[in-house]
């Protein structure tokens, strides 16, 4: 299954607040952002430039978006693009839409990352 993927301009930072947290206002102040409460945790990918200093935060993120929309049923879409990057010792942190998927890599693995997909037939698109 050959994929169209972009990788987004933003470099992140992935938080995690404590899971009775109200969701602060740095966190929901860009164009890409997400907010995932569990009985464990609050956990936020923002831009780098938003997340404060003092909070458990990693930082050093991009972004790698999977073109969609896809169907609910469609299957093996994550499975594209992450296990080809498993195999190449490229961690992930995935971040599913409605319409799709995003893999996040660190920055310092984007370049292995983007070479790994487009041996294996997909298409990338670098944003910067």
């Amino acid at each position: 299954m050959a994929l169209q993927l972009a990788v987004l301009s933003d470099h992140l930072a992935v938080c995690r607040l404590q899971p009775q947290a109200a969701i602060p206002e740095w966190a929901i102040q860009a164009a890409f952002f997400s907010v995932t409460r569990t009985s464990d945790e609050l956990s936020i990918v923002c831009p780098e430039q938003q997340a404060p200093v003092g909070i458990q935060c990693e930082r050093g993120w991009r972004a790698v978006k999977i073109e969609g929309p896809f169907a609910f049923d469609e299957t093996g879409i994550l499975a594209a693009v992450a296990d080809p990057l498993a195999l190449a010792g490229v961690g992930i942190l995935a971040i599913a839409t409605y319409d799709t998927d995003y893999v996040l890599v660190k920055e310092t693995q984007l370049a292995q990352a983007i070479s790994v997909l487009r041996q294996h037939g997909h298409g990338v698109r670098e944003h910067g």
